[in-house]
């Protein structure tokens, strides 16, 4: 089984633009498994991948027909939910992409909604690595799949309200289903120079801080013109910060 990373934090903080450079440096190294958790659905935009359906709409397709009795009783559901999933599956080379969707909701069909998680486990048992791009949040991550989580890295801006909420997260993981390995603090858009109060209120939050993302004039560019992030050049500030980070991990 190959490692999978999750990346968390508040809305607003690069969550998909970090996952979408981790995953192009980790595309070197191996197969990887983007799972976009967001229901916005933006990480295939980042990679520059399309993107056509989601579990979400394989979850209430089910859903539908199983309330309408058209579930066929000649194939298994779990087959049947295997199938839809790979088909839902965008395939490129050295990375595939998954994208959740909507949410489950109060009136989900609970029966496939385990069968999904099942079904995306198996799925990712074939890769080297799996990267997950989670909704604002924690509580997410346990419903998006059962497997373990070896990295968490959530994500902060520069601000000590950025810092309180990265703590309050970290305190919410003994709450999930999901067992997490190591966890650490990246500090995204960073000016220039380390920002030591903000390494201090780390500190004080016992949190890891793994890494300080500076802000990359490139990135304006790119966002603008609609390009995948990806396309910065191994070079720029942002690249080198993603890659140390990776570094620091033992990811490379």
């Amino acid at each position: 089984m190959g490692k999978t990373i999750a990346i968390a934090g508040k809305g607003g903080t690069g969550k998909t633009t970090i996952a979408a450079l981790l995953i192009k440096l980790l595309t070197e190294k191996g197969a990887v498994l983007a799972i976009d958790g967001d229901p916005s659905a933006n990480l295939h935009m980042a990679l520059g991948l399309p993107l056509t359906e989601t579990v979400g709409a394989v979850r209430e397709e089910m859903a539908s027909s199983a309330g309408k009795g058209l579930l066929s009783p000649g194939i298994p559901k779990q087959d049947y939910l295997e199938l839809r999933i790979r088909e839902a599956l965008v395939e490129s080379k050295g990375v595939d992409l998954l994208a959740m969707g909507r949410p489950e909701g109060p009136g989900c069909y609970c029966a496939a909604n385990h069968m999904l998680r099942a079904s995306i486990d198996r799925l990712a048992d074939s890769y080297d690595y799996v990267v997950i791009d989670s909704e604002a949040g924690m509580e997410h991550i346990s419903r998006q799949t059962t497997r373990d989580v070896d990295i968490l890295l959530i994500t902060s801006d520069p601000t000590m309200r950025g810092i309180s909420a990265a703590a309050r997260m970290k305190e919410l993981i003994g709450e999930l289903r999901t067992h997490v390995g190591r966890i650490a603090l990246v500090v995204n858009r960073v000016g220039d120079g380390r920002p030591s109060a903000i390494e201090k209120a780390s500190g004080e939050a016992n949190l890891d801080l793994i890494g300080l993302l500076p802000e990359d004039p490139g990135m304006m560019k790119l966002e603008i013109t609609g390009a995948p992030l990806t396309d910065l050049p191994p070079e720029s500030p942002l690249q080198r910060g993603i890659l140390e980070i990776a570094k620091r991990l033992g990811l490379l």
